[in-house]
């Protein structure tokens, strides 16, 4: 165990937390992109340690133990391939990842979503994904137990379950304000450039 060898320290002072590993399936391609699946470099360094892993690219900080000087790793790449979920758990997270954190409604971005079920629970609409969409307060708000036409509003898109491949593909529309560079060739490998 990592444990073992004895108690770790750094060469850069409390700011370990800002080397997270990106982590790739065995396919070199990343978990998750949104959010992006990251792990903390205590956890990468004792994957790597386990034999988990293997170091693709590394930061320039170290860590050292007493008999060890580790780099630490900025992307790392399971051995044994993770079968990415056929079923997508149905979540507020997820459901606004599938609207692209837009109103489905008026089609503004906000960081203030609700959602919103299309026929209201009170006339005997589900909450489940064919029902709910991503709503601003405005609109949630003016919409209320009636039907959008009953109130002049129109959805953007009808709601329906998205599969895995969608909610990945839509998440990589949000990539995180700071990417490292060693990350960059890993998150968009598959995606065409603009010539």
């Amino acid at each position: 165990m990592l444990d073992s060898l004895g108690e770790i320290s750094t060469d850069y002072s409390n700011k370990a937390q800002n080397w997270p590993a990106l982590i790739l399936n065995a396919d070199y391609r990343p978990l998750s992109y949104f959010p992006l699946s990251l792990w903390s470099w205590q956890d990468a360094i004792k994957a790597v340690y386990l034999d988990r892993v293997d170091v693709v690219a590394e930061y320039k900080e170290v860590v050292r133990s007493a008999s060890l000087i580790l780099p630490i790793p900025s992307v790392i790449v399971l051995k044994s391939f993770i079968q990415p979920s056929r079923r997508v758990p149905f979540s507020r997270f997820n459901l606004f990842l599938r609207d692209e954190f837009k109103c489905q409604y008026c089609g503004k971005e906000s960081n203030n979503l609700t959602f919103d079920h299309v026929i209201p629970k009170c006339k005997g609409g589900k909450t489940k994904w064919e029902n709910v969409v991503a709503a601003c307060n405005i609109c949630n708000l003016k919409k209320a137990a009636n039907s959008a036409r009953q109130v002049g509003l129109k959805l953007a898109t009808p709601p329906s379950k998205p599969s895995p491949e969608i909610l990945l593909n839509k998440g990589r529309k949000f990539p995180p304000q700071n990417l490292h560079a060693t990350w960059r060739d890993f998150l968009y490998w598959d995606v065409e450039f603009e010539e």
